[in-house]
């Protein structure tokens, strides 16, 4: 088990009841923020779903009031320095490097790799959205198959104030519209749940009080499917996507966001443009 090293709680905590797995983020004092600790076990959760034969369905969800604040770019335990066993990509441990190729390894691995790694689990996952789901939270719910949010969870993708195009894991065109996708991005402000239900990237939009009853009530009715039927479903519209060019779109997407970090890294304070939590927040 994974542990936060301050209060010695999990990172992640995975609980199975009846054929629903339920996979929590459980950093709530940093609005979930990922770390790399939370990635990797995020991973072990998953891995663990896959394996047990009585799980039909995994929902995902944030501890607390937030979803998921993206990632850990200021926290005391941000620990991107530090070496991990590679499971998504065959790229080189990231911390024996320096620039450009340290950070695309990385990232490789953990950002753009671990989502993809996720999105192919072959059984249905749905996130459990409150309040923030925002930059690597957008890309957590994004991977998932339904989205569930309540109607006081807002969505953003503020990272062009960095001068970067986007999230790592680059769905936008896929999940919205393209004219919403560049409102989204050019102007970083939030997305209502409600505008989010309305252009179709989330599915059931409930009251908070609500959001755990409502998602636990769906993972059930689609646990009721054949297993079978729901993976080679699943495929068949991951495929579809595909096809209509999201796996070559996420990988040149990719490649111009670390266009950008190299770019900050020549002409700013340092690859993220010289912007921190609280200046983003403060754009």
């Amino acid at each position: 088990m994974t542990t936060d090293p301050v209060t010695a709680d999990p990172v992640v905590r995975y609980e199975r009841l009846g054929p629903v797995a339920t996979i929590t983020m459980n950093r709530p004092r940093y609005r979930n923020a990922q770390n790399s600790r939370m990635t990797y076990a995020l991973d072990d959760a998953f891995g663990a779903a896959a394996a047990d034969d009585g799980v039909r369905v995994v929902v995902l969800a944030g501890e607390g009031e937030h979803f998921s604040a993206g990632h850990d770019i200021g926290t005391p335990e941000r620990d991107a320095h530090l070496p991990f066993a590679r499971r998504a990509g065959l790229w080189w441990d990231h911390t024996a490097t320096a620039g450009a190729e340290g950070r695309f390894a990385r990232e490789s691995e953990v950002y753009l790799g671990m989502c993809r790694r996720w999105r192919e689990l072959p059984k249905p996952v749905i996130a459990r959205v409150q309040g923030a789901c925002v930059a690597g939270g957008l890309m957590l719910a994004w991977v998932c198959d339904l989205i569930v949010a309540s109607e006081d969870a807002f969505f953003a993708d503020p990272v062009v104030r960095m001068g970067i195009p986007g999230v790592e894991y680059f769905a936008h065109p896929w999940v919205m519209p393209p004219r919403v996708a560049k409102e989204f991005l050019y102007t970083g402000d939030r997305m209502s749940a409600r505008r989010a239900y309305e252009i179709g990237m989330v599915n059931r939009l409930v009251p908070r009080g609500e959001l755990a009853e409502h998602t636990a009530a769906l993972a059930e009715r689609v646990a009721r499917m054949p297993r079978m039927g729901l993976a080679l479903a699943k495929r068949a519209v991951n495929q579809a996507e595909d096809l209509q060019g999201l796996h070559a779109g996420l990988d040149s997407a990719f490649a111009l966001h670390h266009l950008a970090h190299a770019h900050n890294a020549e002409t700013a304070a340092d690859p993220l443009g010289g912007m921190d939590v609280r200046a983003m927040k403060d754009a």
